[in-house]
């Protein structure tokens, strides 16, 4: 019995060798292998599908985590529990200046570029509802501020601020609970 455990083990070592040689070998011969052709598993966050949505909808979206995600506007005055970006330009799937937004989950962001943004309203249905938002904003390309939007309601932002501002791009959201 115990001369069949060491051929058995001697077996083993000799397996274990020739297979790393095999390995060396191989990879000596420089041939790519099928691994070396795989996409890298590091996120790089960037927004899926953000060229089709910029060539139909001309909305540039850049980059976010996952849980802020761009969404068609419903018709009429009710956004069903969704963020709703309002500009002057005509961008959006509708083309009419709309465009929204559905947070997935307790908190997320996301980058963008929205030109003419006037209005940001948050996606609570009722008072005391709705993810708290942060918007980051700039006038003119040169100052950038934060705004905090209200979670059940329509913050005025750019040219329909008291008194009157800059048009505004909206560069980031960012919701929390």
């Amino acid at each position: 019995m115990r001369i069949f455990r060491r051929a058995l083990l001697v077996a083993a070592a000799a397996a274990v060798a020739l297979a790393g040689g095999t390995i060396a070998a191989v990879s000596a011969t420089g041939q790519e292998s099928a691994t070396d052709d795989q996409p890298s598993i590091v996120e790089d966050f960037t927004y899926p599908g953000a060229a089709q949505i910029q060539a139909s909808d001309k909305v540039e979206l850049l980059s976010g985590d996952g849980h802020i995600v761009y969404t068609d506007c419903p018709s009429g005055p009710d956004t069903v529990g969704l963020i709703m970006v309002r500009t002057t330009d005509l961008v959006g799937p509708a083309g009419d200046g709309k465009v929204c937004f559905h947070v997935l989950g307790r908190s997320g962001y996301l980058t963008m570029k929205i030109p003419a943004v006037y209005s940001i309203r948050g996606d609570g249905l009722q008072a005391g509802q709705g993810h708290k938002l942060k918007a980051t904003l700039t006038t003119n390309g040169t100052t950038t501020t934060t705004v905090d939007v209200n979670p059940s309601g329509t913050t005025q932002v750019g040219i329909t601020t008291n008194p009157p501002g800059d048009p505004t791009t909206l560069l980031r959201l960012d919701a929390s609970s």
